[in-house]
């Protein structure tokens, strides 16, 4: 399972939807959608969970939750480094806390770091970064 964090809120209710109207004209605290394939669920909230907390609350019956973003958190992470997309990593930067670093992902071959580094080219990056979650996250 997967939480995604964002830095600003998000609408999966777009004006004129009868969900829209639930939620902001209704002032509804919680709305779920259902349907055949899908189940999404609106809270408002006036304090953001952290994501151990939304695990725990909605996702407990998982085997592993991937968050995605949540820097500041104090969860192990693997960083997933793209050259096309940023000039350098986050590891190293005072935004995260490199000792929640397990590994670094990337396809920049010139990074240096106190933590495995999974270069994207190498035909077996994905089997390496799933062992690395089982063994040194899930401890299996």
């Amino acid at each position: 399972m997967t939480i995604k964090h964002g830095t600003h809120t998000f609408s999966i209710d777009p004006v004129a939807t009868d969900t829209y109207r639930h939620v902001h004209e209704g002032n509804a605290e919680r709305v779920a959608m259902a349907a055949p394939d899908r189940f999404a669920l609106i809270m408002k909230w006036s304090q953001e969970l952290a994501p151990e907390e939304i695990a725990a609350r909605y996702m407990a019956d998982a085997d592993v939750v991937l968050c995605e973003g949540f820097k500041t958190s104090t969860l192990r992470k693997v960083e997933i480094h793209r050259r096309a997309a940023h000039d350098t990593p986050l590891l190293g930067s005072p935004l995260v806390d490199a000792r929640t670093y397990c590994a670094v992902v990337t396809d920049d071959e010139t990074l240096v770091a106190d933590v495995p580094i999974i270069p994207l080219h190498s035909d077996d990056w994905l089997d390496r970064l799933a062992s690395l979650v089982e063994q040194d996250i899930m401890q299996r």
